[in-house]
């Protein structure tokens, strides 16, 4: 089993753009090989919206070297990337974007839940990518709740929505570059299970709503997540009350990781040639 490594409560909130107030409870910035594969996490825990006219989010901005992956438990938002890409997604639907060779992107509330308003909710991850795929041409997955797999948990009293990776033989909707299981887990009150990470997996759990007791000893609140070694294989969970948890895990990236604001690259020449490059619009443009 794995053990547990450190918890991360309290997190500051801060905003991005002026549509989503979030807490990086994750950064390779301050973790560094230890999240590997993963190189952010951002939870916007829920937050209401007054109705507006105009849409709030943030603006066009570049990528380089990584994945971008949204997984919206509340609310709705639109995206449109210079790669051609576009779509709205909405509660359980999550959006997968290759920034890989460079893309340039904005997200926004989208329209009606605009004029509308209402509670936001999301997770952003940033996932790396391998030094021989950063340069791979963009790519974009629209990942809606209806065909996101579902495996019963706990007697069928619970569920582990299979976002990417496999879990107990049932394969993600996700198509990944390195191995990585992204589980959206829901469990009823005094629920106990094993959830199978692999050895030598990198492994979070993100606690989103109710209680849980990880790694047999924390109990753990919304907004708070525990962090594991690597040693070991599977999660032990136990829930406290009704709760909703997310699980991120994947095999570590061993090489160099540079970055400078929205680009993720192996060498501080590679970052500049970033720059350069999307300073001269071979990233693409958004009209």
């Amino acid at each position: 089993m794995k053990t547990l490594a450190s918890v991360h409560a309290d997190t500051p909130t801060h905003w991005v753009g002026d549509g989503f107030p979030v807490q990086s409870i994750l950064s390779y910035h301050e973790h560094g090989a230890r999240i590997s594969p993963f190189l952010l996490l951002d939870y916007a825990a829920p937050a209401e919206f007054p109705a507006a006219e105009k849409p709030r989010g943030v603006e066009r901005h570049p990528h380089r070297g990584f994945e971008t992956v949204t997984v919206v438990y509340q609310g709705r938002l639109a995206h449109r990337d210079s790669a051609g890409h576009a779509g709205v997604i909405g509660p359980g639907d999550v959006q997968w974007m290759t920034a890989a060779a460079g893309v340039v992107h904005e997200e926004f509330h989208e329209q009606e839940f605009t004029r509308r308003g209402g509670v936001l909710e999301m997770v952003q991850l940033w996932v790396n990518l391998p030094a021989a795929h950063k340069m791979s041409p963009p790519k974009y997955q629209t990942l809606l709740a209806r065909d996101i797999p579902i495996v019963p948990v706990a007697g069928a009293r619970g569920r582990v929505r299979v976002i990417a990776g496999d879990f107990e033989g049932t394969s993600g909707a996700a198509q990944t570059f390195t191995p990585v299981d992204l589980w959206d887990v829901r469990l009823p009150a005094g629920a106990t299970v094993v959830l199978p990470v692999r050895e030598g997996f990198m492994a979070a759990v993100l606690v989103l709503r109710g209680q849980a007791g990880l790694g047999g000893s924390e109990r753990l609140r919304g907004g708070e997540l525990a962090l594991f070694e690597r040693d070991g294989a599977g999660v032990a969970v136990a829930a406290t009350d009704d709760c909703g948890l997310l699980l991120l895990a994947g095999q570590p990236i061993d090489e160099p990781i540079v970055g400078r604001g929205p680009f993720v690259m192996n060498t501080a020449d590679e970052i500049q040639q970033a720059i350069r490059d999307f300073q001269a619009g071979r990233m693409g443009r958004l009209d």
